[in-house]
């Protein structure tokens, strides 16, 4: 089992300063498979527009193919969207997730289990390059940065937060933009809080737990192989506890024992197991037919290969008569659920299906 990177911008994911940063993340995985996760931003009506033009810059600045992966509802996606969304997130080694809504992409994130794909990426080896709003949502708690400054809370409070750096013995909260200073004449520092804001909100945390802050267009490459953390960019990362600040410099390197809270390091969770072994077509099937967990697991895989047409050199052919004879069973079984999913999954994989009273073709 390797450890692998996250890495936290402040902003700026996709200025001209931060593109040497993604270089050299890029540059350190074999076997590249970059995926951007589009749920912090899914609740607007811009989507489709974001991801393109996320995807363009790192086809055009980074000669990368970024891929999309949707998942912008959690009550809307039914079982076997959200079993392929976790597949795919863990079978990348580049996950990338940027602007928007902290508190939005929770909501979706933390009933689907996300944490676990997350973690199971990094004991992988596989980086995590989360900006902006994804980066809050790493921590144990999350800030409700678009509630208090666009809406307006009276009296704000923490969410619950992904908390994927308590996997590494690191209990904090992560606010960016730290230094952002748009208001001018008022306080937008700390992703817009302010200080009096930051501060009410640090009190209600527990005495063990720090706030990561991050200056914009500055990453924080944590690198959990080598243990330490690393400062790039154009500013300084922070280490608030109990009202003393560490200054992390800019060009330096950390080590990660130094921010490690003295009482003992919650248990790292185990990488998520595997719920099957095979990836042959008619094994899948059978698996599906069996049910259970690992069924769903088999499902969403051979809904993947259908929809691909393999790694390459699988005949697409062969994948769709397996996906048909599976239908088929469900059919035959009045599992109406699962032969809807199916048939929608030939479609996307631009075939055609025509159902008979007692037949599938």
């Amino acid at each position: 089992m390797t450890a692998g990177t996250i890495a936290l911008l402040g902003s700026g994911e996709t200025a001209p300063g931060m593109t040497k940063v993604h270089r050299e993340l890029l540059a350190s995985l074999d076997d590249l498979r970059a995926v951007n996760l589009d749920t912090t931003y899914g609740f607007q009506l811009n989507v489709p527009q974001m991801s393109a033009k996320l995807e363009e810059y790192f086809a055009t600045s980074l000669r990368t193919q970024l891929s999309t992966l949707h998942f912008s509802s959690f009550q809307k996606s039914s079982e076997l969207e959200r079993t392929i969304f976790k597949q795919q997130v863990r079978q990348a080694n580049y996950v990338f997730a940027g602007p928007g809504s902290p508190t939005y992409a929770l909501a979706q994130w933390t009933p689907l289990e996300l944490a676990n794909d997350l973690v199971s990426v990094l004991d992988s080896g596989g980086t995590l390059c989360f900006a902006s709003a994804a980066a809050l949502t790493l921590g144990a708690y999350t800030a409700p940065i678009y509630e208090i400054y666009k809406v307006g809370v009276e009296k704000p409070t923490w969410s619950e937060g992904l908390n994927v750096f308590q996997a590494f013995g690191l209990n904090c909260v992560v606010i960016p933009h730290f230094d952002n200073n748009e208001g001018a004449n008022y306080d937008t520092r700390y992703c817009y809080l302010g200080e009096p804001r930051l501060v009410e909100l640090e009190r209600q945390l527990p005495d063990e737990v720090a706030t990561l802050g991050v200056d914009e267009h500055t990453a924080l490459i944590f690198d959990f192989a080598a243990d330490s953390v690393r400062v790039q960019g154009r500013s300084n990362g922070y280490w608030r506890l109990n009202g003393e600040t560490r200054t992390l410099m800019n060009n330096t390197t950390t080590d990660l024992q130094q921010l490690r809270y003295s009482s003992p390091v919650v248990p790292r969770p185990p990488a998520l197991e595997r719920s099957i072994e095979c990836d042959q077509p008619t094994q899948l099937a059978q698996l599906v037919l069996r049910g259970g967990a690992a069924g769903m697991e088999a499902l969403a895989q051979l809904v993947q290969l259908a929809t691909s047409g393999g790694d390459g050199y699988i005949d697409p052919t062969n994948l769709i008569d397996a996906v048909l004879a599976t239908r088929e069973h469900a059919r035959a079984s009045a599992n109406y659920q699962i032969a809807d999913e199916l048939r929608d999954a030939i479609l996307a994989a631009g075939f055609s299906v025509h159902d008979r009273p007692n037949d599938v073709s």
